[in-house]
């Protein structure tokens, strides 16, 4: 099955903006409220809102390392809930290393995705990252504990590739 999530023309661009600023150094963050529209070959993550978070919304905010305050997480999962609605988290590697998810990304996501499948009612997981040479992601389509590739970002006729770097080493 392939899997997509889905943009409005000129959404990436403002994503990116925010998730890669010139003035900051520090990683950054957002969120997705998505859709999963599903067909018989594809699953598709269509916006419905998007959350852009700021320094107030972590307790730990690196060049190299993020944290989510308990309030964040649970306003974001509130939110979600409310609108029936999956998870899409973003955040940003600002270093000069290809996109991939870090050894921390990956114990984090570990231990938020099964706990995020609970609290949303089995409603799919995606995660991505992205840093100037491009994204990578992972969704937890069927099963919390074992991802799967994001087949592209769509947005207008562009359909962007993940690097699938972080694919390795899961279940």
């Amino acid at each position: 099955m392939k899997a997509f999530l889905k943009l409005e023309n000129g959404a990436l661009d403002d994503l990116m903006a925010h998730l890669l600023p010139s003035d900051s150094e520090e990683e950054q963050a957002a969120f997705l409220f998505a859709r999963a529209v599903r067909s018989d070959h594809q699953v598709t993550f269509e916006v419905a809102e998007t959350k852009r978070l700021g320094p107030g919304d972590f307790i730990v905010q690196q060049d190299d390392y993020l944290e989510l305050a308990d309030e964040t997480r649970a306003a974001l999962i509130k939110r979600a809930h409310d609108i029936d609605t999956s998870l899409v988290e973003l955040h940003s590697h600002p270093g000069p290393w290809p996109a991939g998810f870090s050894y921390a990304d990956r114990l984090g996501l570990q231990e938020t995705v099964p706990h995020m499948w609970w609290r949303l009612k089995k409603r799919p997981y995606l995660a991505i990252v992205v840093a100037k040479s491009g994204f990578d992601a992972l969704l937890w389509l069927d099963n919390p504990k074992i991802p799967r590739p994001l087949d592209g970002i769509v947005e207008g006729s562009r359909v962007l590739k993940p690097t699938n770097f972080s694919l390795g080493g899961w279940g």
